[in-house]
Parts: structure tokens; C-alpha cells; sequence
């Protein structure tokens, strides 16, 4: 049993979010190129546009120990108990001098947090046909190795538990994050009722061959690719991934880090094109009828989160998310 899943309000959407999800370390997060605040900001945009309330939204339980022990070996989670593990994985080298209780409190539970909303986000999924989780995507974690500021394998604890709990059968990863999700691609190497596809700038971190090998369709950019091209090439490969491969479930890492001028992704995105990016991922959802997870993953620019926020009311106005919580003016729409 876990305290991971368990049942929402009819008023409340599958839009899952705790305010003790943002990092805050001693304010050494400042010194990250990460947004340690990213999902608060997201919601509080949705909130100055009245799109949503705190009624809306769906506050997950902390991933304990026995759940992490689904995927994660004892001797990683072991390891997070030394800072200096954890000042790798978080790429702030800082961190290794502080008490490991503090960086317990001030990070890895807020990561804990965000994955137990994963996890939860898949069982909405398979109720209400979408969920988003406004965190999470940690892909570059595997079951026995963290990196790239990722602690927890929130994505294949997602489906680990589906699967075991047989409320699927398979999934599909769709990973429109600018790097490799080489994370659960170590984890799901030889399964194949996992179906990856991957779509992420080549030159860049962590260029991981032998996780490659999971991938079934590898969409590799260069540099600077600009919306026209990306959109192209997504359109291609993911309706030829939908004709290879029919999924009970698509979990879909939404990374911002794409966006233009993003200091690690150097990719030419504007936020228009990854807000039509979005719709066109939950458009093929809904036509083919498969349950849609959607984790918000990389960004490192302070204004993704505001497109994170108008993709999400632009998915609304569109048709493509729906719920039964009050939304001002929803006629004007």
C-alpha cells in the first residue's frame, strides 16, 4: 500500500501543486541557474488571472522510503544522506558544506514532494484523462545514480507503479526536454512496455550512449533550432510513434529549457512555439483517447514560468484540459 494515491474532490482539478515545492537553501539556490521558485510563480500567475483557486488544486502526499525503494536502491538513498552526494547531483558545490538535515528539509523533501505528485498524477490521469503535475520530470535520476538536479526517479516510479498495480499495461515517454532523459532510459533498457521517445539537443548534457539504446524513436537537434523545424520534426515522430506503438497511458516531460536564450538548453524556442508545442502533444492525446501526464521538468530562465502558466490556460481555452472548478469570465473564452 501507499499514501501516494488516493481519491480528489469532483471541484478539484487533477492540477497538482504544494506551496512546499519551491527550494529555498540557505539562499545558496540563488548561485543555480535553476528558478528555485519556478512552481510557486506558475500558479501564482494562474491565480493573478483568476484562472484558478487554491480549491482547484491537489496537494500530494511525500514520497516515503518504502516508496522510493519501488525503484531507488538502498545504497543510493543512502547516499543522499552526505551532502556532498548532494552538492553534485544539485550542481551547487556549496551545498556539500552544509548539515545534511538542513539540505534534507530545504531540498530533497520539496524533490519528495514533487514526486509523489508525479506518482499521484498518473492515477488522475487514468480517472480524468489528464493531470498535470506543476514539478517534477526529474529525468536525469535513475534507480541508483541522481544527477543534473535531479534526486528522484519521478518518472519511472510514475509508471512503476501503474504497471505493478496493473492499472496499465504500457506507456509511453514523451521527453521534449532540451537534453536526453537519460535517467529512466537506464531504468527501462530492455523493457518494452515502456516506449521512449526523446527529443533533446545532441551537443549538449548528458550525451549518455548507453542509455540511448532504450530509446525507440531519437529525435536528435543541433543547435539553435528554431520553431518551424521543431515543430516539423515533432509533428513527424510523434504521429509516427502513435502508429508504432499504442500507449495506456503518455507520460509527457514538458521541459521550458528549449526556450530561446536558455543558458543550458541553446535551443531558438519562442514561448509561442512551446505553447503550441503543448497543445499539439495533448491534441494527439485526445484524438488516439490516451490519459496525458504532464511534469514541467527543465527551464532555467525566470519568465518560463509564466509560459508555463498561459500553456496551461491556453490548453483550457482550447478544449484539450477541463474541470468542474469555478473559472471567471470561462464564457468569454
Amino acid at each position: 500500500m501507499t499514501s501516494l494515491y488516493f481519491d480528489i474532490n469532483e471541484n478539484q482539478w487533477p492540477l497538482i501543486y504544494d506551496e512546499k515545492y519551491n527550494v529555498s537553501v540557505c539562499g545558496l539556490e540563488k548561485f543555480h541557474v535553476f528558478d528555485a521558485k519556478k512552481w510557486s510563480n506558475i500558479i501564482q500567475y494562474l491565480k493573478d488571472a483568476e484562472f484558478i483557486t487554491d480549491e482547484c488544486l491537489v496537494k500530494p502526499n511525500e514520497a516515503q522510503k518504502r516508496d522510493l525503494r519501488r525503484v531507488h536502491t538502498k545504497r543510493y538513498l543512502n547516499s543522499l544522506k552526505w551532502s556532498m552526494r548532494v552538492a553534485i547531483i544539485t550542481e551547487v558545490p556549496m551545498v556539500a558544506l552544509l548539515p545534511n538535515i538542513c539540505v534534507q528539509y530545504a531540498y530533497l523533501r520539496p524533490m519528495r514532494l514533487q514526486t509523489g505528485g508525479s506518482v499521484l498524477a498518473g492515477k488522475l490521469a487514468l480517472e480524468r484523462g489528464w493531470a498535470v503535475n506543476v514539478g517534477g520530470g526529474f529525468h536525469h535520476c535513475s534507480g541508483d545514480r541522481g544527477g543534473g538536479f535531479c534526486p528522484y526517479a519521478d518518472i519511472t516510479l510514475l509508471i512503476r507503479f501503474l504497471l505493478d498495480g496493473e492499472l496499465i499495461q504500457n506507456a509511453m515517454i514523451v521527453d521534449l526536454d532540451a537534453h536526453q532523459g537519460n535517467g529512466y532510459q537506464h531504468d527501462f533498457l530492455g523493457v518494452p512496455e515502456v516506449y521512449i521517445m526523446d527529443m533533446y539537443n545532441k551537443h549538449i548534457y548528458p550525451r549518455d550512449r548507453e542509455a540511448k539504446q532504450a530509446i525507440r524513436r531519437k529525435v536528435e537537434l543541433g543547435h539553435r533550432v528554431e520553431d518551424l523545424e521543431y515543430m516539423v520534426k515533432l509533428r513527424q515522430n510523434l504521429k509516427a510513434a502513435l502508429k508504432e506503438f499504442t500507449p495506456d497511458i503518455l507520460v509527457y516531460n514538458a521541459g521550458t529549457d528549449i526556450l530561446d536564450s536558455d543558458p543550458l538548453g541553446n535551443l531558438r524556442i519562442s514561448s509561442v512555439g512551446i505553447i503550441k508545442r503543448d497543445e499539439f502533444v495533448f491534441e494527439m492525446c485526445r484524438s488516439h483517447k490516451i490519459p496525458i501526464v504532464m511534469l514541467t521538468s527543465g527551464g532555467y530562465l525566470r519568465k518560463t514560468a509564466r509560459i508555463i502558466a498561459d500553456s496551461i490556460m491556453n490548453l483550457h481555452r482550447k478544449g484539450l484540459i477541463t474541470g468542474q472548478c469555478p473559472v471567471p469570465d470561462e464564457d468569454e473564452d
